[in-house]
């Protein structure tokens, strides 16, 4: 299912040009800790709209993760599995309100980090990034563990 991109798979091909605007030690860390918060905050947000859209927002992004790796779509059906499970438990009158300003925030943290950088975004160039983000930082944990994807 991992499509070849020249000599390299297309999630490999990905991620290397993720990481062309995310090589500074800092801009990482940053990216390690409001990565997997947006995501959660975006989840939220659409949590707030209806359960179900979460739940399709969710089910979308694994099926393109799917494409990709199976070991990272397993990562991110974990992940976001358990970020569904925490919304559950949020009473719903905070969960916009708290969202949206945490939202907010980590994006704020995100581009503090690209102007430490002293690159963009690599989304600017091409919204797929947008999910490709939380693989990256999948990334760093898969290689902690030993895990290939």
């Amino acid at each position: 299912m991992n499509t070849q991109v020249g000599s390299l798979r297309a999630i490999d091909a990905l991620l290397e040009k993720y990481r062309e605007s995310h090589r500074n030690h800092i801009n990482e860390w940053i990216h390690i800790v409001c990565v997997p918060v947006i995501v959660f905050t975006a989840l939220g947000l659409f949590w707030s709209l209806h359960p179900g859209v979460a739940l399709a927002v969710a089910i979308a992004a694994l099926l393109y993760y799917c494409s990709l790796s199976l070991p990272f779509a397993a990562g991110m059906l974990l992940m976001s599995g358990a970020m569904l499970a925490i919304l559950w438990q949020i009473p719903s009158a905070y969960v916009l309100k708290t969202c949206g300003v945490v939202f907010v925030l980590a994006w704020i943290g995100q581009f503090i980090g690209h102007k430490i950088e002293g690159k963009k975004p690599s989304f600017l160039d091409d919204l797929r990034f947008l999910l490709i983000g939380p693989l990256f930082v999948l990334s760093f944990l898969y290689r902690r563990l030993g895990l290939s994807w």
